[in-house]
Parts: C-alpha cells; sequence; structure tokens
C-alpha cells in the first residue's frame, strides 16, 4: 500500500507539518532504533537458514537496515542530536514488542521480517505524506522496501504452498504480529507526547488515526496473501 497524500490525512500540501516541529526528532530516533533492533535481529536469525542462500540473503537485509540507521544517525546529528539520547525512551516498547514476537523457526523469522516491518512501514509513510519535503524523503528513503524482500516471498510461498498445516500456522503467526505491532504503536503514542502531537497532526484527529489503524489491516491482509497465508 502506498503513502496517502497529504490531503487524504487532512494536511493540505501548502500546510505540510513544519520541519522544526518538535515530534519529528521523535519520529526519527523511535525509526532509527527499529533499524538497528532488525539488524541485530536478522544477524541473529540468519543461523535459523537452512540454506547458504538464505544466510546471505538475511546478510544483505541486515545490511541495508545499518544504512538506513546510519541515514537516521546523521539527521538526527544535522539538528544537534545525540542518536542514543533520542533513542533511549524508545527501547522499552520495541524491545517488548521483539520479545512477544520472537520467532522459533526460519519461516516464522521470515514472515516476520516481511510482514511485521510492513506493518511499520505503512504507519510511518502515511505519517510522512503530511510532513514537510525533506523530512517526508528522509522517512521514506529508510522505510523503502528493497529487492530483498522478494527472496521472502518466494521462500514462504514455497513452504505453505507445500505444507497445509505450515500455512495455517504461520497465518496464526501474522495476526499475532499485526496485533502486537498495533498495541506497541498505541503505547509509543501514549508515552511521547510531541510524537502523537506529531501524528495528530497528520492524520487529523483520534478518528483519523483509527482509520489509518483500519488501512494498516487492510495492506496488512495484502501482504499476507501475497506470501499465500
Amino acid at each position: 500500500m502506498g503513502a496517502q497524500s497529504p490531503a487524504a490525512l487532512g494536511v493540505s500540501s501548502t500546510d505540510s507539518i513544519p520541519a522544526d516541529h518538535p515530534g519529528v526528532i521523535e519520529l526519527f530516533a523511535v525509526l532509527a532504533y527499529g533499524e538497528i533492533s532488525a539488524f541485530y535481529r536478522l544477524a541473529e536469525e540468519a543461523k535459523l537458514s537452512p540454506t547458504l542462500r538464505g544466510k546471505v540473503a538475511v546478510a544483505k537485509m541486515a545490511s541495508a537496515e545499518m544504512e538506513h540507521f546510519k541515514a537516521l544517525e546523521s539527521a538526527l546529528a544535522d539538528r544537534g542530536v545525540d542518536i542514543f539520547d533520542a533513542m533511549a525512551p524508545f527501547v522499552r516498547a520495541l524491545d517488548a514488542y521483539h520479545a512477544s514476537t520472537d520467532p522459533s523457526t526460519w519461516l516464522e523469522s521470515m514472515v516476520k521480517f516481511y510482514v511485521g516491518d510492513g506493518i511499520a512501514a505503512d504507519f510511518y509513510t502515511e505519517i510522512a505524506g503530511a510532513l514537510a519535503p525533506e523530512v517526508a524523503e528522509v522517512v521514506r528513503d529508510v522505510l523503502a522496501e528493497t529487492s530483498h524482500s522478494e527472496f521472502v516471498v518466494e521462500e514462504v510461498r514455497r513452504a505453505v504452498e507445500e505444507s497445509r498445516s505450515e500455512r495455517d500456522r504461520l497465518t496464526l503467526w501474522g495476526r499475532r504480529l499485526l496485533g502486537e505491532a498495533i498495541t506497541q504503536a498505541q503505547y509509543v503514542m501514549a508515552q511521547r507526547d510531541e510524537l502523537t502531537e506529531l501524528v495528530l497532526s497528520a492524520t487529523g484527529d483520534l478518528n483519523g488515526i483509527a482509520a489509518l489503524f483500519e488501512r494498516m489491516q487492510a495492506s496488512h491482509a495484502e501482504r499476507m496473501a501475497k506470501l499465500g497465508i
């Protein structure tokens, strides 16, 4: 699912959220911790791959996540912000999400990468539609899907076509990822006033946030279907 236009989010193209909005720093920070967490997670989960091809594919994914982290580190440094101080408030919530969705198999790991990370990307990319162009560009660049995701699609589709029980199990896993991701997103916003204000400015009001979560669910269903689950 592509990002909604600023108008669709209740913000006109001439009235985008200013680049110096205090919530922008928190947005960059939560994205940065998400990227560095993904790097370590993928590096760890590469060992679950039964093939060398899989290990290399995951290593490339991890490398891409690190490059995204560096881009956010630079963006925060340009604003005079230390990335480690900025990320600190988000560690607990994001670590809790990963702890509650720790994959036990190679296929669960791949579904989490494709579906779980896609849920987060949908949320932040939609918000980017209402941000100042220079801020939106950073957000979209670090959330852009790479060609590596096609490896995940092929791997999962092949497995679920061969096993009905695997398909059923991964279907439940995907639903769990969605529920946990939305729960943690709500928790983060509730804890960080400036980020909450940024999201509210982007979506218009609480109804706008609810509509955003509904679109995220629809996009989640599309990704699941692409995986064959």
